[in-house]
């Protein structure tokens, strides 16, 4: 049986291509409790990407519940302040209610005016992840290295189309 396993798992090279290879000892594990689903919200860039996809778009916006680890991602042609704005309406006020605050970079499609006014309209706090170290955004850059590394798997690797970075 064990034979059967290894051989079906040779079978997906894009798989083991990309896997993650953990080169630290495991440590143990400490909760984060936050008070709610949908209370807390992580969003973050990726890309550009190289090449662009089939629809011309080379980012990729993504947001992460820190309660549920519930995530949302939309293709973007450009990171716009609008596309922001608009991306947390759409996809998480109308869908989950209004969170209690958002963790983002210091980037300029998160610090802005529309982006306070969206935060005033509807009640809810923006805080920003460490000027000093943008990765601080938790719970993100995790969920952002796993759909990287999930496209690059569904992306044949003959394709060139493989995440930058």
């Amino acid at each position: 049986m064990v034979k059967d396993c290894m051989d079906y798992v040779k079978k997906f090279q894009a798989c083991q291509f990309h896997a993650n290879f953990i080169h630290q000892p495991s440590e143990p594990l400490y909760p984060s409790i936050p008070s709610w689903p949908f209370d807390v919200w992580g969003l973050d860039v990726v890309g550009p990407t190289a090449p662009k996809s089939s629809g011309g778009h080379s980012y990729i916006l993504a947001a992460t519940d820190y309660f549920s680890k519930w995530a949302k991602a939309v293709p973007l042609k450009d990171v716009k302040k609008e596309n922001v704005v608009s991306f947390i309406k759409v996809n998480i006020i109308y869908w989950y209610g209004v969170p209690s605050y958002i963790i983002t970079n210091n980037g300029k499609p998160f610090s802005n005016q529309l982006m306070d006014k969206l935060c005033d309209d509807f009640g809810f706090k923006q805080r920003n992840s460490s000027t000093y170290n943008a990765p601080t955004n938790g719970l993100v850059e995790p969920f952002n290295k796993t759909l990287c590394n999930l496209l690059k798997k569904v992306v044949g690797r003959t394709e060139k189309d493989f995440m930058k970075g």
